[in-house]
């Protein structure tokens, strides 16, 4: 590979790099700190709801919309704060020091909510949001910076490296409930403590791992020349920690006053991203607004995918029967079922994708996001049929649904996320890379916090019953597929504005 290549938003060209797999080697670095920090975010993802209906509302199903809500607002305010973060990363401190003081406020975040108190569980949940704007958006856009822009393993490495999220994702739940169920358990309810520690060590592992590996970078991600002092770090650290209050304060006003205040960023964004595209011309003027309407896509996906760690929790908890040829799977498994799935899956897609690209075949961005949309309305589609076919007279349905639903869902993800984290770094302003990252994580808080406000709505006052599920997940089936193929059928005009770009 030449060394006068530069990939847009690179403030380097690209080294020579040993290559490992037919990938460069800092891939797999970064591939595993991603494994661990996806390890701690997963960890708790499977506790959160249940846990705060057992501790705050005394195990009352009342309190599961209120339960729901806030996972929405923690999960939306999680990726919205990547914006933030991606802007830190482009203009002050770099994204090799981004990703490590990130680290440190997540990692203090996860012990924090191990406290049983509700103030400062909150406070914890916020300092989370604070560490994961800081490392999330970075670490991705790192991955498009080891490639030239015309590099046709690009896609490929984006699947390879979300590998490294759900194997992370895979082995959380798992780990996390074995320990606080079978480990250090002292009566009904899991000792979700432990969940928490669990996945706070496991942060401490990625801060360590990608402080020792960033020296394979050479140099790729770190501050400009002119940026070396370690006092601007200070000084972001300092506003971080002024932050947390903030979204404390936003935690507590509710999800129907967060999504105005995310609408609003995703306005502000947008017109930054347009004027950058027409300072530098029409080709990226275009590219910018292909990129805005497919994250508005991208919204609708996750309103409906995030129901996995909210109303999906509560559907496998009370109208599951778990058990599997005298065997009750926990919860937590199930939200396994997601990260194995696209284990399994994820090489076979990026080897299609890369054989339909060697023969001029390979669908288009629009295309592939169409897919995405149908592939989790599908699985919207199987649970309708699932709570209007496979229901006992115990109101219960089987163990095996939940789990065809997850590996659905899975298949249509695969054609989405990884390929939108790739389009970001093809069609961002090169000089604002970091802040397009955002703005996709933004997006996908949107759809996030819609996701809460979505399960609450199905849970309603009392808890969720089969006919609340019934009615939310059939109008979820036909919103997503409706979008889908309406998104297929534009795909060719939208491709016009891509100027070329796979």
């Amino acid at each position: 590979m030449s060394s006068a290549a530069i990939t847009p938003g690179q403030e380097v060209p690209i080294p020579e790099f040993k290559q490992i797999m037919g990938h460069p080697a800092p891939l797999w670095m970064l591939f595993m700190a991603e494994f661990w920090e996806r390890f701690a975010f997963y960890g708790i993802r499977w506790a959160l709801v249940l846990y705060i209906v057992a501790q705050f509302h005394d195990g009352s199903a009342t309190g599961q919309g209120s339960a729901n809500a806030l996972y929405g607002s923690y999960l939306a305010m999680v990726y919205a704060a990547a914006l933030f973060g991606g802007y830190v990363a482009d203009k002050v401190i770099g994204y090799q020091r981004s990703i490590l003081l990130g680290a440190v406020f997540m990692a203090t975040g996860l012990f924090m909510i191990a406290y049983p108190n509700q103030d400062i569980f909150n406070f914890g949940l916020a300092t989370i949001i604070v560490g994961n704007g800081l490392f999330k958006p970075n670490i991705s856009s790192m991955v498009g910076k080891l490639y030239s822009i015309a590099d046709t393993r690009r896609d490929s490495a984006f699947t390879i490296f979300y590998m490294g999220i759900n194997i992370g994702g895979m082995v959380a739940p798992i780990f996390t409930q074995l320990l606080a169920q079978k480990v250090f358990n002292t009566g009904d309810t899991p000792a979700y403590k432990v969940v928490f520690i669990a996945a706070g060590v496991g942060m401490i592992i990625s801060l360590i791992w990608f402080a020792i590996g960033r020296r394979m970078l050479k140099g790729i991600g770190a501050p400009a020349e002119n940026a070396q002092s370690m006092v601007k770090v200070f000084y972001v650290a300092l506003g971080a920690l002024f932050t947390i209050p903030v979204f404390w304060y936003v935690l507590s006003l509710g999800a129907n006053v967060l999504a105005n205040i995310l609408y609003t960023l995703f306005v502000i964004l947008s017109v930054l991203l347009i004027i950058e595209g027409l300072r530098i011309g029409k080709v990226a003027r275009d590219k910018v607004i292909a990129m805005l309407l497919i994250f508005v896509f991208n919204v609708l996906f996750f309103m409906f995918f995030e129901q996995a760690g909210s109303s999906f929790t509560f559907l496998t908890a009370n109208i599951v029967n778990r058990n599997a040829f005298g065997f009750e799977i926990p919860i937590a498994w199930y939200q396994s079922v997601n990260s194995l799935a696209i284990i399994g899956f994820a090489p076979i897609i990026a080897a299609l994708w890369v054989f339909l690209g060697k023969r001029n075949l390979n669908p288009s961005i629009p295309f592939k996001f169409g897919l995405g949309l149908i592939g989790n309305g599908l699985a919207f589609g199987f649970l309708m049929f699932a709570l209007t076919k496979l229901i006992d007279d115990k109101n219960m349905i089987p163990f095996y649904p939940m789990i065809l639903v997850y590996m659905i869902q899975s298949i249509g993800e695969l054609c989405l996320s990884p390929i939108g984290l790739s389009m970001v770094t093809k069609l961002a302003p090169p000089r604002l890379v970091g802040l397009g990252m955002g703005g996709w994580f933004l997006c996908t808080g949107i759809g996030n916090n819609l996701s809460g406000i979505f399960a609450a709505h199905v849970s309603g006052a009392t808890g969720l019953s089969v006919q609340s599920a019934l009615d939310g997940y059939t109008f979820g089936f036909y919103a997503l597929v409706g979008a889908g193929v309406f998104l297929l059928v534009i795909s060719p005009i939208m491709q016009k504005l891509l100027h070329g770009v796979k």
